[in-house]
């Protein structure tokens, strides 16, 4: 399950270096609430909150998220799991728990440049689709990852410009959604929520 999680964050924060996939011209209106969404989320320097994760087949995960900008995130999830995904700036770290393991996704290898920065620029992304409603909008991005060519939606509500829920489309066609509810923003997260134990044992992938 965690791999395929971790995926879905890493492609959240990338998606700048394929052409643009989208075979229309963004309308005016489009742009500039695009741009008035990465501006207003880069200004966001903590938040925390609570998730709710549904794949294909219906199966449902809940947890905690915390992200201090630029780089930081923790993902961990509600018992009976012991894994969470954390990350101090320098990479991502898969962590079980239970077994004391950590599995690091180096910086340099993914796509780390988009939600968790101080400059979110969706405009310079690989944007694949954008449909817009009275309510929400949706970004659509597309580009190459460790799984094969994949599609993340990105749903943000118009009149907050903050985001709602993201889903990832796998290169096999199953999905994999969360949805954030219960978001606090710009509140003091404590250091040790993004440290990683040094004493446990790393595992490769």
């Amino acid at each position: 399950m965690i791999p395929r999680i971790l995926i879905s964050l890493l492609l959240l924060t990338g998606f700048i270096t394929a052409p643009h996939a989208l075979e229309r011209t963004l309308s005016a209106q489009e742009v500039t609430l695009i741009r008035a969404i990465g501006e207003h989320n880069s200004a966001i320097k903590t938040m925390a909150g609570r998730f709710l994760q549904i794949d294909s087949a219906g199966g449902r995960v809940e947890g905690t998220f915390f992200i201090q900008r630029p780089g930081k995130v923790r993902f961990r999830y509600a018992p009976p799991s012991r894994e969470e995904i954390v990350s101090s700036g320098d990479g991502f770290y898969l962590l079980n728990r239970e077994e004391r393991t950590k599995l690091l996704y180096p910086r340099d290898k993914v796509p780390l440049r988009q939600f968790l920065t101080d400059n979110i620029d969706f405009l310079n992304a690989n944007i694949s689709d954008v449909v817009m409603t009275d309510t929400f909008i949706s970004i659509g991005l597309i580009d190459e990852s460790p799984i094969g060519t994949v599609e993340v939606s990105l749903i943000f509500e118009i009149a907050s410009l903050e985001l709602w829920q993201w889903t990832l489309i796998e290169p096999n066609g199953s999905e994999l959604t969360f949805s954030l509810y219960d978001v606090e923003k710009d509140l003091e997260i404590p250091r040790p929520f993004f440290y990683v134990d040094a004493t446990y044992r790393t595992v490769s992938n």
